[in-house]
């Protein structure tokens, strides 16, 4: 596996160090590391990571604020929050806000380092108990069907292949570009290619846009 480029954001010193060490032990390369949000937001454009590990309470500004402003100065960068505290609210707001994945602090370094690895390659990555409740709110979201516009708008989506349905539903159940390949037989090129073509079809930009997407229309059941 090729090494992940990762900025750390995290203002307690000792975390930050102890992180940025465990990632290069791990063979990524941490790019930057900084204790503050805007610190953040300023040099991620000429560190460019591939992640950012973020913590949601700076002294600063708040983490949701620093997600727009990391994905605005680098729109490709992901965003995996790394945080003490599994608040609903919390998770929710640094999910819609753009984050890929959240995971508390309590989590040990191997998950640690597959969810960086995860959050690279683009797969939504949760503590157990988090992804419940993200897709839990986007069900909320989507069940009052008062918005007709809207209910227009997926009415008129462009049409998807069989093949590039059977992966958004196996996306939706929150399953790996790897775990679908095993599944469906196919390479893990080809499943990124499937999703890729999905995405672009359906005018989305991530694989949370997308499993809400499903969501929506029920292809996680």
């Amino acid at each position: 596996m090729n090494g992940v480029r990762v900025m750390v954001v995290d203002d307690h010193p000792m975390w930050r160090e102890g992180v940025a060490r465990d990632l290069a032990e791990a063979g990524h390369e941490v790019v930057a590391s900084c204790g503050e949000g805007r610190q953040a937001v300023r040099v991620v454009a000429a560190a460019r990571p591939d992640v950012v590990v973020l913590d949601l309470q700076l002294p600063d500004i708040s983490g949701v604020e620093v997600i727009h402003g990391l994905r605005t100065a680098h729109p490709g960068v992901r965003v995996l929050m790394l945080s003490a505290s599994g608040e609903q609210q919390g998770v929710l707001d640094a999910v819609k806000a753009g984050a890929t994945g959240y995971l508390l602090k309590s989590a040990g370094l191997a998950e640690f380092l597959e969810a960086v690895r995860r959050t690279a390659a683009g797969d939504p990555v949760f503590t157990p108990g988090l992804a419940g409740l993200v897709l839990g709110e986007y069900r909320r979201l989507t069940a009052g069907g008062g918005d007709q516009a809207a209910a227009g708008a997926r009415d008129a989506a462009p049409r998807l292949t069989d093949r590039e349905t059977e992966v958004l539903r196996l996306v939706a159940k929150g399953m790996s570009y790897r775990q679908i390949a095993e599944r469906l037989g196919l390479s893990h090129r080809t499943v990124q290619n499937h999703v890729q073509n999905t995405l672009g079809k359906l005018q989305l930009h991530n694989r949370v846009e997308l499993t809400r997407y499903a969501i929506e229309r029920g292809l996680d059941d």
